[in-house]
């Protein structure tokens, strides 16, 4: 279960010690933490996981073809997603195992990227399990990558170790497993704003293609592909 600590001036929120999986019950829990960390002295966010997972991604059951994702599920995963894209304080992921699908989302919308070099891939593996980025999911990756740099993650599924993530653009740094959260307050600390409700606006206007896709309510393919025959015929 996500719990909260505070090192110094910076809420460490703890995903979990097991897969982490995003979960209705997970969202309001790191929902609520967040919630706390906003309202207490933290004047900076790092969120890590205790086990040999950072995030396994969405809590959806494996299928044999594509998955539909329930919207509402959907419209809960994404708002945790652009609220912390815009969070009014630095926040920097200490990725501390496996981040995968929803668990390399979650990383992204921080403002910070950290892996250590032992240990754990970060991989958005939607190709091969068969979930399509919604409009909003995809809008994330692609304001905190190039173009190029968002092609070869999204459309590959390749297993970035630590220090393959540093050269492909997804994390800002890969360390050793017992410097990641040291490294990680340090790079949330780095340069704490005088008016962090002027930071968490910055990021929404930096951000505006993603924040307003996040926002989308999701149609599922089935019923797109039903709106296309209807107008169609």
């Amino acid at each position: 279960m996500p719990s909260l600590r505070l090192a110094g001036n910076t809420a460490i929120l703890d995903l979990g010690e097991s897969e982490n999986r995003q979960g209705v019950g997970w969202i309001q829990r790191v929902n609520d933490l967040l919630d706390e960390a906003l309202a207490g002295p933290a004047t900076a966010l790092v969120t890590t996981g205790s086990g040999k997972f950072y995030s396994n991604g969405l809590d959806v059951l494996e299928a044999d073809g594509p998955i539909e994702l329930d919207p509402e599920y959907v419209r809960l995963l994404q708002e945790l997603y652009r609220r912390l894209l815009v969070l009014p304080m630095p926040t920097v992921a200490a990725v501390n195992g496996h981040a995968f699908g929803g668990g390399a989302l979650l990383a992204m919308a921080h403002d910070y990227r950290v892996m250590r070099t032992e240990r754990g891939f970060f991989c958005f593996p939607e190709v091969n399990i068969g979930i399509a980025f919604t409009p909003g999911m995809a809008a994330l990756v692609q304001a905190k990558l190039t173009a190029a740099q968002a092609r070869d993650a999204m459309l590959t599924a390749q297993h970035f170790g630590g220090e393959q993530a540093v050269e492909a653009g997804l994390v800002d740094d890969a360390v050793a497993s017992e410097q990641l959260l040291e490294r990680a307050v340090e790079l949330a600390s780095a340069n704490l704003p005088r008016h962090p409700r002027t930071l968490g606006t910055v990021k929404e206007i930096m951000y505006a293609d993603a924040v307003t896709a996040l926002a989308l309510p999701h149609r599922p393919a089935g019923v797109l592909d039903e709106a296309r025959a209807g107008h169609s015929s």
